[in-house]
């Protein structure tokens, strides 16, 4: 049996019913593994940065329990972006790639596959006065990543494109803008342009799992045969319609 474990924040997180419809992408991506041979073991907790995640002896939790021939699965970002907190602040240029280069040792030293998650798009990083955005922590990781030889998935530039292309429906199908009175959870409603719903996270589980395939080998060993499947008639969907896109402006 293969383990992956995720490390990540609230964007990830293994959600209650006591938060429905709150879904982080980790508990979605079951639905494309291979199982019962892949389980997921879902470590990441909310509001945790790369530097809270390991002073919190989280990381020291994975490396107690991560055996040879599991996965790693970093996913960091939106907390290590916020200055104005110093417990989990960390600069894109030291601190952040310091601090992955640290779970990437943690696999590396048991056998496991690390693979480095830049971080899901917020759905309003264009708006007017966004006070954070990915971009100098997403470059990072993929400098980091490639430094290190460390599997990449670029989710940050894969749910841009989704989130651009959807618009207005990713908002309100895909994060926490939810009404008034619909949710036990929320009988106030909610806007919320971080947290997902969860049509959210299976889209950008989907993403993921796409990204394992690319990686191929061992990645994609990963994914069950009906995801795989799926994987390539979305493709084959894709590809029509940007054919039709092509005949329609020629």
């Amino acid at each position: 049996m293969t383990t992956i474990f995720w490390a990540g924040d609230s964007t990830v997180r293994q959600n209650s019913i006591a938060t429905y419809p709150q879904t982080g992408i980790g508990q979605e991506l079951d639905r494309y593994v291979r199982r019962p041979d892949v389980v997921i073991q879902n470590h990441a907790e909310n509001g945790r940065s790369t530097r809270s995640f390991i002073d919190e002896g989280r990381l020291a939790a994975i490396d107690s329990a991560i055996t040879a021939g599991d996965f790693l699965f970093i996913q960091f970002g939106h907390n290590d972006e916020k200055p104005e907190d110093p417990a989990r602040y960390a600069d894109p240029e030291t601190a952040f790639p310091e601090n992955l280069e640290r779970f990437v040792s943690v696999a590396r030293s048991k056998g496991a596959h690390p693979v480095i998650i830049t971080p899901v798009t917020r759905y309003h990083r264009n708006a007017p006065g966004a006070k954070y955005r990915h971009d100098l922590w997403a470059a990072s990781a993929r400098r980091t990543a490639k430094r290190l030889g460390v599997a990449l998935i670029d989710l940050t530039a894969m749910s841009e494109r989704l989130v651009d292309e959807l618009g207005e429906e990713a908002r309100v199908r895909y994060y926490m803008n939810l009404p008034a009175g619909a949710y036990p959870a929320f009988p106030d409603g909610q806007s919320d342009n971080t947290h997902l719903q969860p049509a959210g996270a299976v889209a950008f589980a989907g993403l993921i799992a796409r990204g394992l395939c690319e990686l191929g080998g061992a990645y994609a060993a990963l994914l069950s045969e009906e995801c795989l499947d799926w994987l390539a008639q979305n493709d084959a969907a894709m590809a029509a319609l940007r054919a039709q896109g092509a005949d329609e402006r020629a």
